[in-house]
């Protein structure tokens, strides 16, 4: 089998759970270090997937990279290649496939809730999670509904927290996360707390089991997922 190809951003924001699972289900992937200087590799015909990680940048940034990813998705889109995002890769597949990325209303930082949309997508992508959840959330912008996408999941503070277009899935949260990254990310506060936002302490408050949760929620999001890059 390929090896899926993931890319990351910056440093601190590394395919975290998301390697544990490829891990544990024998998957061979290869880290791209965006963050280091290395290339994009422009092919898509010798990966089973592509992933794209978080990362403080926008994607309407003029950095070469960024030019050279978008590329890449739309490549991946013409050949079948599935395609995750998680925050700013999500973003990615947004513009990639013709849709906006603009400032949300509110910064959402830490620990809040999505709700489940009702449609037969949504049931099929999410399977036994609940109608809400909790999840990670370390964004300013927010991307809008590419053509043919199928909207997910949504929030009060953020309409579009996850959309499906084919094989392709775009996440504005993150279920990435481990414990040790949320403690990472909790040093360096970007906001000031307020009602979308939480502080280091509230973001770190029953960690292990907000994380455990997480990974439960990740664990359907990428089975789904991993569906098509097995078949």
């Amino acid at each position: 089998m390929k090896p899926v190809r993931i890319f990351r951003h910056v440093a601190n924001e590394g395919p975290g759970y998301f390697a544990a699972v490829l891990e544990r289900r024998g998957i061979a992937y290869q880290l791209i270090h965006i963050d280091q200087g290395e290339a994009v590799p422009p092919e898509v015909e010798d990966v089973s997937g592509l992933v794209f990680m978080g990362g403080p940048m926008s994607v309407n940034d003029n950095l070469p990279w960024i030019a050279e990813e978008l590329a890449l998705i739309r490549r991946a889109a013409e050949a079948g290649v599935p395609v995750l995002g998680h925050c700013l890769g999500g973003q990615l597949i947004s513009k990639a496939l013709g849709g906006v990325v603009s400032a949300n209303a509110v910064k959402e930082v830490g620990w809040h809730s999505v709700q489940r949309v009702d449609n037969q997508l949504a049931r099929d992508w999410l399977d036994t999670l609940p109608q809400e959840f909790e999840v990670f959330h370390w964004h300013g912008e927010t991307f809008s509904l590419p053509r043919d996408a199928t909207l997910l999941l949504t929030s009060p503070a953020c309409t579009h927290q996850a959309f499906v277009w084919r094989n392709m899935l775009a996440l504005q949260c993150h279920v990435e996360m481990t414990a040790a990254m949320v403690r990472d990310w909790a040093a360096h506060e970007w906001a000031a707390p307020g009602a979308t936002v939480q502080g280091a302490q509230k973001m770190q408050q029953n960690l292990h089991a907000k994380v455990s949760a997480l990974h439960c929620v990740a664990d359907v999001l990428y089975a789904r997922w991993l569906h098509h890059v097995q078949t």
